[in-house]
């Protein structure tokens, strides 16, 4: 997961157990989930499976255009999850989920995917104090976020739709909603270079692209060659 992430795991009271504004969004133990409950719940499986498959290089030639529809739809789920109140599960401590997923195997076959163009820039919080751009890279991003939306299928596999819910907006306003913002940033501008014919500027000093033994303009002919390929376009 990138340095971005605000690894925060609510086990113990929840922050959101005692709302004062506004009535909760609450979920029984055994009840039926409502609608927006299923809505939300197939787009974090429809993602997770996707991000999968992507990941198994099937379609190499797709990579970039597929992250970028599954990224759009995710976030349109996390604004849902966004805009509605306060998510408050019943019980007050967060039961166990059971061991987390091992996402190592998929960050590597997302890295190897991505390798011309995983590494990206971005400023982490457009509302705090001005900052230098800091290096991520895709991979870790998209990653770090199918195992936070994993922990919240877990839940809601086992019944609890409530703490699902909670997880989910709680994770989206902590972490993996500004990760999706800044990766769906970067998928875009690599398909507006190709598009707009715009060479892709070559890494910063000192950003963290590992020694591979390529030089910068080694770097940016390899990004924009994979994205003329994959949009079909010839360069």
């Amino acid at each position: 997961m990138s340095d971005r992430t605000i690894n925060q795991q609510p086990h113990g009271p929840h922050p959101h157990a005692e709302p004062e504004a506004h009535a909760p969004h609450t979920h029984g133990h055994g009840s039926e989930p409502d609608d927006f409950a299923v809505q939300i719940a197939d787009s974090v499986e429809s993602f997770v499976l996707a991000v999968t498959e992507v990941a198994k290089g099937d379609e190499p030639g797709s990579v970039v255009s597929l992250l970028l529809l599954e990224v759009s739809q995710l976030l349109l789920a996390g604004g849902r999850l966004g805009a509605i109140e306060d998510v408050v599960p019943e019980d007050r401590f967060e039961p166990d989920a059971g061991p987390e997923p091992d996402g190592e195997q998929l960050r590597e076959r997302l890295a190897e995917l991505l390798a011309p163009i995983d590494v990206y820039h971005e400023v982490f919080d457009p509302y705090g104090p001005p900052e230098k751009p800091n290096a991520f890279r895709i991979s870790d991003d998209l990653a770090g976020v199918v195992s936070e939306l994993q922990h919240g299928l877990t839940h809601y596999r086992e019944g609890r739709v409530s703490e699902a819910l909670w997880w989910w907006q709680f994770s989206y306003l902590s972490n993996w909603g500004t990760t999706c913002t800044a990766v769906l940033r970067a998928l875009q501008s690599l398909i507006a270079h190709v598009r707009l014919d715009s060479p892709i500027g070559a890494a910063a000093d000192g950003a963290d692209t590992d020694d591979d033994g390529l030089t910068d303009e080694q770097l940016e002919q390899q990004a924009g060659d994979l994205m003329a390929a994959e949009l079909g376009l010839g360069r």
